[in-house]
């Protein structure tokens, strides 16, 4: 009788992970003092404020499509992180270094270039250390994953919006780059161990663009009931069709999961702007605006074993039902309405002229957290699993393009003035949407076939699974 050896993550996880948190610490601690630092250090209008953070959010969700192609065409994952990681420490140093809007402009530029360009590249790249003989682990590791993401934001969100008033903008920006310079160094460690997928441009491959205006320039020899990539077939071999159709299903489930980022962002833009309406003591003790979001990071840190271990089974052996990926991510786009149902009733009372406490924004953030956790982290290990290995950062950075727009949404909602921002009808506003779109996710999600593109050294075909239906987690 033989026991079998307990699977072990590859040894150079650590690295990954280990920039990845300080990376995070970077992002959010700039990140979580930009609408102050707007407001009341260039005295911006509230409303041009949140515009800015949303378009600066967009711009680091939109530069993930270059990063991807980038890696996957030519330079490959590490050398893309660590080429675009030096000029996000740039603009960590200039938003550190210059004053006034045209340092912070140029910043916020470097910023969202080395931010979004890395992000399907990192995401993508700690799955490719992974063989079919630890594949189970996958899931686990997308848990760790997102477990460091919210470990480095969770102290810089309550560090740095301390630092802004006490040091002043040069430090409280200056300490995030510090913290990027040194994610980058941890990643250049292991540089000798990682498995490096080579990119795919030296190999005469079409990449999902060039399959997709092909299939649709020769739309018209499509026979009834084909799929939309079906023509492309005469021009390019199965792998390369095969891979443009995985980006294209996605692509259009995808697009329904943007709504949950325009609402989700908004705790580092709308709910400080409520925040400052209200009472910044908890117990007693003084807090600043920007520090309530800090309660995000640790519920997640909290709830991903919870979820994974005890709320998901839970609910599985009472209901019979099981909760696969899809479910997750639509029960998780329902339960956003609800915290922002929950801010609007927060607004109603302030508007009225009731002193609230900051603490009551707890409950909206404790919502919005497990919607997070529901549908963040499952859409990423979802989306990598959907992909097969030449189109793996390029479908990451299609879940990426989900939160670029979402915030670009936000963003021109302000920037019009649809609503003000301090009114009731702006929560309802983004309720509403929420709960509509969720209602067109679920009919999408009934319709989708799932595959399981997990890395096994090749392109063949995946194994389809039933419409709707994801993998297991041993198998995901």
């Amino acid at each position: 009788m033989t026991t079998e050896t307990p699977k072990k993550f590859p040894p150079q996880i650590k690295y990954i992970i280990g920039n990845e948190a300080c990376e995070r610490f970077s992002y959010y601690g700039m990140r979580a003092i930009l609408v102050v630092y707007m407001t009341e250090y260039l005295k911006m209008a509230s409303s041009d404020a949140t515009s800015l953070y949303h378009f600066f959010v967009s711009a680091c969700y939109l530069f993930p499509v270059l990063g991807a192609w980038i890696s996957d065409r030519w330079w490959g994952k590490y050398r893309t992180i660590m080429i675009l990681s030096m000029g996000y420490c740039l603009g960590h140093a200039t938003l550190a270094a210059f004053d006034g809007k045209g340092g912070m402009y140029w910043g916020l530029l470097l910023i969202s270039l080395g931010s979004g360009g890395i992000k399907p590249c990192v995401s993508a790249f700690v799955g490719d250390q992974f063989t079919a003989e630890n594949k189970s682990l996958v899931s686990k590791v997308f848990d760790l994953f997102y477990f460091s993401v919210n470990f480095g934001s969770f102290f810089s969100t309550l560090l740095i919006p301390w630092m802004l008033p006490k040091f002043g903008p040069s430090w409280a920006f200056g300490l995030p780059g510090i913290l990027m310079g040194i994610a980058t160094l941890i990643l250049w460690i292991g540089r000798a161990q990682y498995v490096n997928v080579p990119p795919t441009g030296g190999d005469g491959k079409a990449g999902f663009l060039t399959v997709l205006a092909y299939a649709v320039s020769h739309r018209a020899e499509r026979k009834p009931g084909e799929e939309l990539m079906s023509p492309a077939r005469a021009k390019y071999s199965a792998e390369e069709v095969e891979g443009a159709q995985a980006v294209w299903g996605l692509l259009k489930l995808f697009s329904t999961v943007s709504i949950f980022w325009s609402l989700w962002d908004q705790y580092g833009s709308s709910w400080v702007i409520q925040a400052k309406m209200m009472d910044l003591r908890i117990f007693g003790f003084p807090v600043e605006a920007a520090q309530i979001s800090a309660i995000n990071p640790i519920l997640v840190m909290l709830l991903i074993p919870a979820c994974s271990m005890y709320l998901y089974p839970g609910f599985e052996r009472l209901t019979g039902i099981k909760l696969t990926p899809l479910r997750r991510i639509g029960g998780g786009m329902a339960l956003t309405a609800v915290a922002f149902l929950c801010a609007a009733a927060v607004q109603l009372l302030l508007n009225r002229g009731v002193k609230l406490s900051v603490s009551w924004q707890f409950v909206q953030y404790t919502v919005i957290t497990v919607s997070e956790v529901m549908l963040s982290i499952t859409g990423l290990e979802f989306a990598y699993t959907q992909a097969p290995r030449s189109m793996k950062s390029t479908i990451m950075s299609l879940w990426l393009l989900t939160i670029f727009a979402g915030n670009f949404l936000t963003a021109w909602v302000d920037k019009i003035s649809l609503f003000p921002v301090e009114s009731v009808a702006y929560y309802l506003f983004f309720t509403a949407l929420m709960a509509a779109v969720t209602v067109i996710f679920v009919f999408c999600a009934m319709r989708y076939t799932v595959h399981d593109y997990l890395e096994k050294g090749d392109d063949g075909p995946p194994a389809d699974l039933e419409p709707g239906v994801a993998a297991d987690a041993t198998t995901a």
